[in-house]
């Protein structure tokens, strides 16, 4: 069993890109589930995440400040402000920039932590910042999706807060209470938790992507373009803030990962709960939910190698 796990974990960008494809072609196959599902599937892989949190994890913040605050700032700024300036270059409508914006604004998706852990990189300073940048979502999520999409939508920063609150700090904060109370049973399960949360991501991306595939299609090539764009980009000034900081090889490793990659489950849940009157707003998370976990395990792969030639 810890074998089909593992082996789920290792390959889930492409079990999410076949996920994505069959709700493509074949709509019908997670059409039936209502779009209303993310949310709870978001919580779930939220409560997973607590469950693997440690006291230790929280430690980092304040044994390691420096670094924390380097991944913070390069998170809410780097990923920000290239939504933002690719909206303006490739003139989007207002409906698919509010997408790559919301996406921008989110917080370190937890698939970062299994690609950083694959890639060799610094894992307790990816958990760490993913802690610290979830935490940190409900207040600056909101704010920046304001400023950087205010002037074209009417943006409920305090509705979005509370969204966020619910789906992300609250599960995080009763898998931590679990893993407190129940260590015996958190101790069972958190072997399985990386292949169970791939196994959701794949789930919220079949459903955004089945309840979009007419207009994923009408979205177009330049949409897909813009996302691996902000992705590929995310992750290449990562690497280089930590080269240009003169951080230890893995750390920048880390770095590059934990900016890269967002929590885009949360920005088409957002799309769908603030923005249902720009239902493309959910596209640009649907379709970076797809191509972060694809580039994320190239990127483990190649920084692998790396790694290794760097340790011989």
């Amino acid at each position: 069993m810890k074998n089909v796990c593992d082996f789920i974990a290792r390959w889930m960008g492409l079990m999410v890109l076949l996920v994505a494809i069959v709700s493509m072609l074949v709509p019908a196959s997670f059409v039936w589930i209502n779009t209303k599902a993310i949310n709870p599937f978001l919580g779930v892989i939220m409560f997973g995440m607590g469950l693997t949190l440690s006291l230790n994890d929280f430690k980092i913040v304040l044994s390691r400040p420096k670094d924390i605050l380097i991944g913070c700032l390069a998170q809410f700024t780097i990923m920000p402000l290239l939504a933002w300036l690719l909206t303006l270059a490739f003139s989007l409508p207002k409906e698919l920039a509010l997408g790559v914006i919301l996406v921008g604004c989110c917080p370190g998706g937890t698939a970062s932590n299994v690609i950083t852990y694959l890639a060799k990189g610094d894992l307790a300073l990816s958990v760490g910042m993913t802690a610290c940048s979830t935490l940190l979502a409900p207040l600056l999520t909101p704010l920046l999706v304001w400023l950087m999409a205010g002037t074209m939508v009417d943006v409920d920063t305090w509705g979005m807060l509370l969204s966020i609150v619910y789906v992300v700090i609250a599960p995080i904060v009763v898998g931590l209470l679990c893993q407190r109370f129940m260590p015996n049973l958190t101790k069972a399960v958190t072997p399985y938790l990386p292949a169970f949360s791939s196994l959701t991501i794949a789930f919220v991306v079949g459903i955004v992507v089945s309840h979009n595939a007419n207009r994923l299609m009408l979205g177009g090539m330049i949409v897909i373009l813009v996302v691996m764009l902000h992705n590929l980009l995310g992750l290449s000034l990562g690497f280089l803030i930590g080269r240009l900081l003169r951080l230890q090889k893995p750390k920048c490793v880390a770095l590059s990962i934990e900016v890269g990659m967002q929590n885009s489950g949360l920005a088409s849940s957002l799309a769908n709960l603030h923005f249902a009157a720009y239902p493309l707003a959910t596209i640009p998370g649907a379709i970076f939910s797809v191509w972060h976990n694809i580039s994320g395990a190239l990127v483990a792969k190649v920084f692998q190698v790396k790694m290794k030639e760097h340790n011989q």
